[in-house]
């Protein structure tokens, strides 16, 4: 309908067309991307509690030299300019269908956008979307894996930690200086980050390797909207702290603080956005 009206007609009807196309494209833009601010204007009740994280970050991390360390999300992300590799430790006796391996990587890309939906538009940050990519999956038994096609590596019997490993030549944490050269597919089968699923496991863990917590959680909760230990742990991946033995001035309630919130809250998108207003020099931003 859109076009037939933009072939002629009143200037009336032509300013309709304008203004129905751009309202049509605020709706069409994700409402968290759209909350993101142009630049570093964080709420006046935030501004302290974000001085104290901040702070408390450049003592305790890295003894010391947060700045020194070059492999938290934000290396991973520009060093591929602009998207994430994973692969997928299968800590589990259980089997695993081609549908289950694509609504894993779905509810992971789903969970990870949330986070990054946070600084669309924000200070200078380059991408619009930053798509996840499964490229491998780690398992002890072959014939777990219900699946025939080469869409993703399959690592088998390679067991480290007591766990399926992924293929180290290919790994971003073995690897930090950005070469794959022993990886049997190269730099496309390259992985930056290990969803690490493993049954019975409680709680959860993350850092610059990827994130971990039990594979009946994540099965369970793979279509809820907040997966919010995956989120939690994402958070760690991109920097952000725990807050088990302290908390910031005025804030008690978001995904950081393990246990109080469920989804990311407004605190917990500045923290991020601070560590990109600290961190985007070193990409020439």
């Amino acid at each position: 309908m859109l076009r037939n009206y933009c072939r002629g007609g009143s200037v009336r009807t032509k300013r309709l067309v304008t203004l129905v196309a751009a309202l049509l494209a605020i709706i069409l833009v994700p409402t968290s991307a759209q909350a993101a601010p142009p630049t570093w204007s964080p709420p006046a009740n935030l501004v302290t509690p974000l001085a104290q994280v901040w702070q408390h970050q450049e003592q305790t991390y890295n003894n010391g030299n947060l700045y020194g360390f070059r492999n938290y999300g934000w290396d991973q992300i520009m060093a591929n300019r602009g998207y994430i590799n994973y692969c997928v430790r299968w800590d589990s006796s259980a089997t695993v269908t081609a549908a289950q391996r694509d609504q894993i990587h779905a509810a992971l890309a789903r969970q990870h956008k949330k986070w990054m939906d946070e600084l669309v538009g924000h200070n200078a940050w380059p991408y619009g979307d930053v798509p996840v990519r499964v490229v491998g999956w780690a398992v002890r038994n072959r014939s777990q894996l219900q699946w025939t096609d080469t869409s993703v590596a399959v690592y088998v019997g390679d067991i480290r930690e007591n766990a399926p490993q992924c293929s180290v030549p290919c790994g971003r944490f073995f690897n930090q200086n950005g070469q794959y050269p022993n990886c049997p597919g190269g730099y496309a089968r390259h992985y930056d980050q290990s969803l690490w699923l493993t049954d019975g496991f409680g709680g959860g863990a993350g850092g610059d390797w990827g994130q971990r917590m039990g594979r009946e959680y994540f099965m369970n909760n793979i279509n809820a909207a907040n997966m919010h230990i995956l989120l939690h742990e994402i958070g760690h991946t991109w920097g952000l702290d725990d807050f088990y033995d302290w908390t910031p001035s005025g804030v008690s309630n978001f995904i950081m603080r393990a246990g109080s919130s469920t989804s990311i809250t407004e605190f917990d998108a500045w923290m991020l956005r601070d560590w990109w207003r600290h961190l985007k020099s070193r990409y020439g931003y």
